[in-house]
């Protein structure tokens, strides 16, 4: 089908279709010899071609099934040669016409850049929303569904386009490495931006898209679908009934909705995986960006630095110089001491070099974190006998009112929670925080929960009672109301288990 692409002659190969394509947008579908010669001027073909060349052309076409050729007895000949140049009318087949569209596909995928549209995605909730009140509406044109669907169907192609060349522009824009590193970097960075800015709200409007889709479906794709069909007035065809076709394109187109906002077989949506992949190409561009201005900052790299002591290494004549550059690249350490001066300036001759003259003294503080010790008064020692006394006070006055509290929540049997009436606020907070652990735990076979405060010195015993009941407690500051108990609160280590 493509064989026309190739060759010495596929450039009048691809002009001549051209020309049959102008043609049939203009309704007319059958040229001549001359009528192929003039379209062939207005495709952009201006080279001169014999007429043996572009009957040898055409007959190429015809032999590859791409074009038919039929003979046009409507037309009065007055001469042989005009019977010859007019009778033979030319046109495209189903395989030229298929031919030609793949070939105007590819062009256009060459030329387009591909782009992550929430606009799209907005028109296709809305879409959906309009569907949703015409399968509602019993009144409602068919047409309309028709054309709704038409609609919702050509975003969704849009979107899947447009998705696939970007990801494929994007990976590619990965693993380039620029020339231009001014280019490259203002290039990465605007698709940084650009990503970003598409991945606003992107969950959201993947959800709303999905929630559109089940309303839909509510409403029955069977519906749909027929409602669709009666409105598209599908032409009659020689090889059998259209719809059947027709239904199972618009199943296809419906099924890949759904595999990007709400898939059947519980799965995740593609809609989620295209965020993880923008994610993941943020990332990656920011790494790259770092490390383009990373080698902007510095005129050589580490790499370059390592590789380079490694071609030193490997020139290196004996074992003795190996170790020698071993010394010299990695034996050396920062000179944080150059500014550091005798601790008595006497003593070194102005006239002394740095070799003759007394060591320095370098601090571990120096070697280690860069920073020089500074010597000061020592501070005064904080008397903290008052804070400890008042810690001591309030622990003790805690304790005391702790055990005020357990004194008065000792029930010395089983009781209601109702029955403990009004309660000092103290009181209550220690109550609560029993009751909470008590509630906490899973009651054991005879029904109870049993729980212990931290310190082991209280147990709470908590029985539902058989009645039900409400029970409210009072306190100073308000009053608290829940599901009434029969409440034990005692001190474990005065229990005395049964003997045997």
């Amino acid at each position: 089908m493509f064989r026309f692409t190739t060759g010495e002659k596929a450039d009048l190969y691809g002009a001549i279709l051209q020309a049959f394509g102008a043609a049939n947008e203009r309704l007319e579908t059958a040229l001549g010899l001359d009528d192929v010669r003039a379209r062939l001027r207005t495709v952009g073909w201006l080279d001169a071609v014999h007429d043996d060349d572009l009957q040898d052309a055409l007959l190429k076409l015809r032999e590859w099934q791409l074009l038919d050729v039929v003979q046009n007895h409507a037309e009065n000949y007055r001469t042989a040669e005009e019977y010859e140049r007019r009778n033979l009318q030319y046109s495209l087949t189903r395989r030229g016409e298929a031919a030609f569209a793949g070939v105007e596909h590819a062009l256009s995928v060459l030329a387009s850049t591909g782009a992550l549209q929430t606009a799209v995605l907005e028109a296709i909730t809305d879409r959906l929303d309009e569907l949703y009140v015409l399968l509602g509406d019993a009144a409602s044109s068919d047409r309309r569904v028709f054309t709704t669907l038409q609609e919702l169907e050509g975003h969704l192609e849009a979107l899947l386009a447009n998705t696939k060349v970007f990801n494929g522009e994007l990976q590619r824009l990965l693993r380039a490495e620029g020339a231009d590193l001014a280019t490259f970097r203002e290039v990465k960075a605007a698709t940084v931006a650009y990503l970003q800015e598409f991945l606003v709200n992107l969950d959201q409007r993947g959800r709303t898209v999905a929630t559109a889709v089940e309303r839909v479906e509510e409403r029955g794709l069977g519906l749909l679908h027929e409602r669709a069909l009666r409105g598209a007035e599908l032409p009659p065809v020689a090889d059998g009934d259209p719809a059947p076709a027709w239904l199972e394109r618009r199943r296809a187109r419906w099924e890949g909705l759904r595999a990007w906002f709400r898939p059947a077989d519980g799965s995740r949506p593609r809609a989620e995986q295209l965020h993880d992949v923008a994610r993941r190409a943020i990332v990656t561009l920011l790494q790259v960006l770092d490390r383009i201005t990373e080698s902007r900052r510095r005129s050589s790299s580490a790499v370059q630095d390592f590789r380079e002591l490694a071609r030193w290494f490997a020139a290196a004549p004996g074992e003795d110089h190996l170790h020698r550059l071993w010394s010299a690249a990695f034996g050396l350490g920062p000179a944080r001491h150059a500014h550091l001066a005798h601790p008595d300036p006497e003593l070194v001759p102005s006239s002394a070099t740095w070799a003759e003259a007394p060591p320095v003294e370098v601090s571990t503080l120096l070697r280690t974190s860069g920073r020089t010790e500074r010597f000061t008064r020592t501070g005064k020692v904080r008397d903290i006998g008052g804070i400890k006394a008042a810690r001591v006070e309030n622990a003790r006055k805690e304790r005391a009112e702790l055990e005020a509290a357990w004194d008065v929540l000792g029930t010395g049997g089983p009781v209601r929670l109702s029955g403990f009436g009004t309660l000092d606020h103290t009181v209550f907070e220690r109550l609560l925080d029993l009751l909470g652990r008590a509630l906490a735990v899973r009651p054991d076979v005879d029904g109870a929960r049993r729980a212990v405060t931290s310190d082991g010195r209280v147990e709470i015993v908590l029985r539902a009672l058989p009645d039900g009941g409400r029970a409210v407690l009072q306190t100073p500051r308000g009053a608290l109301e829940g599901p009434d108990y029969l409440v034990e609160i005692r001190n474990p280590s005065t229990i005395v288990e049964p003997a045997g």
